[in-house]
């Protein structure tokens, strides 16, 4: 370490340098498959990883953080960041138009179907067919704030190491399990032999989800059983489709029941973020009320 506390490492300052171009690649799926490593940036981003790392570090794991670059002005707030970048290395390597100062190269931290479901989930999110990472990050980030236990995504969905969609996730990717490539009638079969329900987000769902809390609700404060299809408490997946098309006949066929999330004015519809977030919040409110 020097006077300052930086690190003893040259700053980069050729966005020409292989070393700039390897980390680049990463910005490319290829390159990530490869080998298995991804780009977080972003101050919030790299400090979930950071911390993440030394989590694992602290259990006996192997990391997840392999380098971290910063600029300037970045390294004077982060100073146990171990290389130092110029700004132009740093526009050079991060897939953003306006790079935001500080980047961290990663493993991949996808595990799994069978190490979550052996678990014992209460709540997770299966994303069928979507294909948007802004919205792929926005549900993870949604079902990270509800609490859910995991992110399920479909053999069709989008990379969720795509650089926009680990954007999206505002850090969330580095805080709950995400399981890639999952086949969705499979996952709804392991799910239902484990006891957990399916239920299909779904705007044309003869089940409303307001009626559903309000019914859980009841039960909950001692009421008589108001013959309800299903009980938010239970441990629940939840099914989310595809953005322009939503769930297939064959996957809404899946579930065990199908709900709507009712809309009071003029909209057409919710998107899926919004939609999600209504639906993992009903579901984790439910069974936090019941204990």
């Amino acid at each position: 370490m020097n006077e300052t506390g930086r690190p003893h490492a040259e700053p980069l300052s050729n966005p020409r340098a292989d070393r700039v171009r390897k980390v680049a690649q990463l910005a490319g799926r290829p390159a990530r498959l490869k080998r298995r490593e991804f780009l977080a940036e972003g101050p919030q981003a790299v400090r979930e990883a950071l911390t993440l790392h030394q989590q694992r570090l602290a259990d006996g794991k192997d990391g997840i953080v392999l380098e971290v670059y910063a600029s300037e002005d970045c390294l004077d707030r982060h100073p146990e960041l171990e290389t130092l970048a110029t700004d132009e290395v740093l526009a050079a390597m991060a897939d953003t138009v306006t790079p935001q100062g500080i980047l961290a190269v990663c493993r991949f931290l996808d595990v799994e179907l069978a190490d979550v479901l052996d678990a014992g989930p209460r709540l997770l999110a299966v994303l069928c067919e979507v294909r948007d990472p802004g919205n792929a990050g926005t549900v993870l980030r949604a079902a990270d704030a509800a609490g859910a236990d995991a992110v399920i995504l479909s053999s069709s969905s989008v990379d969720i190491y795509n650089p926009k969609a680990v954007r999206s996730t505002a850090g969330s990717i580095f805080h709950l399990p995400v399981v890639l490539g999952a086949d969705v009638a499979e996952t709804v079969a392991a799910c239902t032999e484990r006891g957990i329900g399916v239920l299909a987000a779904d705007g044309y769902g003869q089940l409303n989800l307001d009626r559903l809390q309000d019914e859980s609700a009841a039960r909950r404060l001692g009421g008589s059983d108001t013959g309800s299809d299903y009980d938010l408490a239970h441990p629940t997946a939840w099914l989310f489709g595809n953005e322009a098309q939503g769930l297939s006949e064959e996957q809404l066929a899946l579930a065990g029941h199908r709900v709507a999330v009712p809309v009071y004015g003029s909209a057409e519809s919710l998107n899926l973020g919004t939609a999600a977030t209504v639906c993992l919040y009903a579901s984790a409110r439910s069974q936090r009320a019941a204990g």
